[in-house]
């Protein structure tokens, strides 16, 4: 089941808002983590054992941390958060990468040992992380012990955010799970950020991910390099907005029930820098290597060779993260080159360059960087590149003013989309525009505040009966984050 399908919106959500919202507040996080698993084996019921498993593993060890830790027992307490830590490991490694693994040794010692062929847990990625985070979070002192065995397994199980992130760290929800307080404010602004995700999801990134899925499918010396760098642009914006849709929908879902997850983009297509870009693109996991990674290597503390090493670990990890398969792990060393040569002497270059020289150089290399993302065999990597430079079927043909005609108007709505001039256009109109809480109840005027509400609805009602109107027929609806 996923956000953007007509079960979710018309059945799911409004049946568990409906049982949610009727029952004692003590009854509530039963109710989240009965609902979430029961969202959970809609897809793989078989499955549901493995987060019941990782429930009960990291419930029982976190009440160890914090039973040595009290009795002033630290080897054993940190002996804990190990045991925890690879138990986690194993199970993300034994379902994820075991078949990756069989078929490297199989090709080279040319033995054939047989596949798993192991279907991959939806969100295993992403609920993997946050259990490690529990027990680290606990140790470090961050978090206290959750003593709540069904509280704990509404954090682990938690719908909103379990299948494609942003991966929520235990210490930033620690509170709100017990302590939380619904209010019409806050759910009034979960839907329509929840909206507003549905929107880029299924009417932004649905429709352009059609040109990325016609210009895979040519032959790369059939392939005129204009018509690969749309193609590939198209598969840019087709990320972003399936991702930070999807995050913006998990957001939305999470106000609705008085939590307050972080944000996981920050417009990362207006970046001046590589360093810049990973800074807004998907926070959330930039977040938990850095807390969980980095720092703990020693992070910027220890000199400049140890730095690079601490980078070059965090990004092969990064790579690894996203996929069994080679490209990926190429994908984060490419990204942890970048980086390094950043750090090294190229930031200060850029600080000096005119913006749109740093902007552009940031979006050729990021641009380079989900070529090999997107595409999983090496040669077809290797062949689309030299297509985007000319090597393939020259510079452009009828094909390629076709599909430029296609999709221009969209280009346009995507570019602008991707930044933050619609947010500046509307603080002009109306003042502070974004849809926050806290800024809510800063306006100005009586006046611009209920122009300001009266847009919104508008858009927001509107941008649900369109995406409504293209799901009731809609036959090509994929989440792409949904495979890590």
């Amino acid at each position: 089941m996923v956000f953007s399908s007509l079960l979710f919106l018309f059945r799911f959500l409004p049946i568990i808002l409906f049982i949610y919202f009727i029952v004692p507040k003590r009854f509530r996080n039963a109710i989240l983590f009965l609902f979430s698993l029961i969202f959970y084996a809609w897809g793989e019921p078989i499955y549901v054992v493995l987060m019941l498993f990782s429930t009960v593993v990291d419930y029982t060890h976190g009440i160890l941390v914090e039973k040595f830790k009290n009795e002033g027992q630290i080897k054993k307490a940190k002996m804990v958060v190990a045991s925890s830590m690879t138990i986690n490991l194993l199970l993300l490694g034994f379902f994820k990468y075991s078949d990756f693994i069989i078929q490297n040794i199989n090709q080279l010692f040319k033995i054939s040992i047989p596949l798993l062929n192991l279907a991959l847990p939806i969100g295993i990625s992403f609920y993997t992380f946050q259990t490690m985070s529990y027990t680290v979070d606990v140790y470090r002192g961050q978090a206290k012990v959750q003593k709540n065995i069904i509280s704990f397994g509404a954090y682990v199980a938690l719908f909103p955010q379990l299948i494609a992130g942003p991966i929520v760290q235990y210490k930033t929800i620690d509170n709100q799970l017990n302590n939380r307080k619904e209010n019409f404010d806050q759910f009034s602004y979960g839907v329509m950020r929840f909206l507003s995700g549905l929107g880029k999801k299924v009417l932004l990134a649905n429709n352009i991910g059609l040109l990325w899925d016609t210009v895979q499918k040519i032959p790369s010396m059939e392939l005129p390099a204009l018509t690969a760098w749309l193609g590939i642009t198209a598969y840019a914006f087709q990320i972003y907005f399936d991702f930070s849709g999807y995050s913006d929908m998990a957001i939305g879902l999470g106000h609705m029930f008085g939590f307050r997850f972080l944000e996981n983009f920050q417009y990362p297509y207006m970046s001046k820098s590589i360093t810049e870009f990973w800074r807004r693109w998907h926070i959330s996991l930039g977040s938990w290597f850095r807390d969980y990674v980095y720092i703990p290597l020693g992070g910027n503390r220890k000199g400049l060779p140890l730095q690079i090493r601490n980078i070059a670990v965090v990004w092969l990890l990064t790579g690894i993260w996203h996929g069994a398969s080679w490209n990926f792990l190429f994908w984060g060393v490419y990204f942890g080159i970048l980086l390094i040569v950043e750090k090294l002497f190229f930031l200060k270059i850029l600080n000096r360059l005119p913006k749109i020289f740093s902007h552009l150089y940031a979006l050729f290399f990021i641009w380079i960087g989900w070529v090999i993302f997107a595409l999983e065999d090496f040669g077809k990597v290797g062949e689309f590149l030299k297509a985007m430079f000319g090597g393939g079927a020259g510079f452009a043909n009828t094909s390629t003013w076709y599909l430029l005609s296609n999709y221009g108007l969209i280009f346009l709505i995507l570019i602008a989309a991707c930044t933050d001039f619609p947010k500046r256009i509307t603080i002009r109109l109306f003042g502070n525009s974004e849809w926050n809480l806290a800024e809510e109840k800063e306006e100005k005027t009586i006046i611009k505040q209920k122009l300001r509400i009266a847009a919104s609805s508008i858009f927001i009602v509107t941008i649900f009966l369109l995406s409504v109107a293209y799901l009731v027929d809609a036959s090509y609806n994929p989440f792409l984050y949904f495979r890590f």
